[in-house]
């Protein structure tokens, strides 16, 4: 296992993968398509996977499922950081951490514990018992339901050495820049708002130094150059970019709710990768955008 304070500087600014997660004719987890997927991207460079995650459809595996899924990665991960989603309520996401853990991951994205508010030192409090329930480093995800002050995060950060990172989805630059002024290096800040990339310059000026992508899983070298730029500060080329690629592509993804994910399995589909389908309540693009989607590949080829 990576160290949580090694694990913090390798995130600090590289690009971070979300692999999907491909289902067999029986909707369960297939674990040799995954590993061929993620040899194919293990050729990019990356900071690490982030599996079964927003993208890789947490929210419909069950924690022995995603278990499987960390086993898998490992096995074909070679050096690579392997961080893995972890969530539901407090129980089960200690037991998921531990279990994660025992399988060989480096670190963890803990999810939004769903459906119902809660207040921020019930929050802070989840968090602190996941943190306790691992050694691994844990990067708590902004969003939702669970959203917490600099306040509650400046409180975590001194009882809980291995909360490393703070994501954030929720497109609050106000508390985000809040987050990133007051904590300074105490964390590694994470993009993730849907296809991130859209969102990565204002991000940028808010202290977000990179951001996990989604299209990597289907135009990795679209991906990464854009990752390039964004770096370099070249607000040309990545406005190239959003124009020519990101924003076709998100014209489909707002076709439907849920298509951010749906959208993405479709791409690395159409690279060849077996997928299956996305698990309910999401729904599978329709053929006239699968072909909308094959077309816009076709561009970055």
């Amino acid at each position: 296992m990576i160290p949580p304070h090694e694990l913090r500087e390798i995130i600090r600014h590289g690009l971070l993968s979300f692999p999907v997660t491909p289902f067999d004719a029986a909707d369960n987890f297939a674990p040799r398509p995954f590993q061929a997927h993620l040899e194919w991207l293990s050729q990019y460079p990356v900071a690490g996977l982030i599996v079964a995650g927003g993208t890789g459809e947490m929210f419909s595996l069950s924690p022995s499922e995603i278990v499987d899924v960390v086993r898998a990665t490992r096995a074909v991960a070679g050096n690579a950081p392997v961080i893995a989603g972890c969530g539901y309520g407090v129980r089960m996401a200690c037991d998921l951490a531990r279990e994660i853990e025992a399988a060989g991951g480096d670190g963890i994205l803990l999810l939004p514990h769903y459906l119902t508010e809660a207040p921020q030192d019930g929050i802070a409090d989840r968090v602190r018992q996941v943190c306790n329930a691992t050694k691994m480093g844990v990067i708590f995800y902004n969003r939702g339901q669970s959203r917490m002050s600099v306040e509650a995060l400046a409180r975590l950060a001194e009882e809980c050495p291995n909360l490393i990172g703070f994501k954030d989805g929720t497109g609050d630059i106000d508390t985000v820049r809040r987050v990133t002024a007051l904590m300074g290096d105490r964390f590694s800040y994470i993009g993730g708002m849907p296809t991130h990339e859209l969102f990565a310059q204002a991000y940028r000026g808010a202290g977000m130094a990179t951001y996990s992508s989604a299209v990597f899983n289907f135009v990795p070298e679209t991906a990464l150059e854009f990752h390039r730029a964004f770096k370099a500060g070249d607000d040309a080329a990545c406005e190239t970019l959003l124009r020519d690629f990101y924003y076709p592509f998100a014209a489909i993804r707002d076709r439907k709710a849920g298509y951010a994910v749906a959208a993405v399995k479709a791409g690395v589909a159409l690279r060849g990768f077996e997928t299956g389908h996305v698990r309910a309540p999401l729904t599978d693009l329709t053929e006239e955008e699968v072909a909308m989607m094959q077309a816009l590949i076709a561009t970055r080829s």
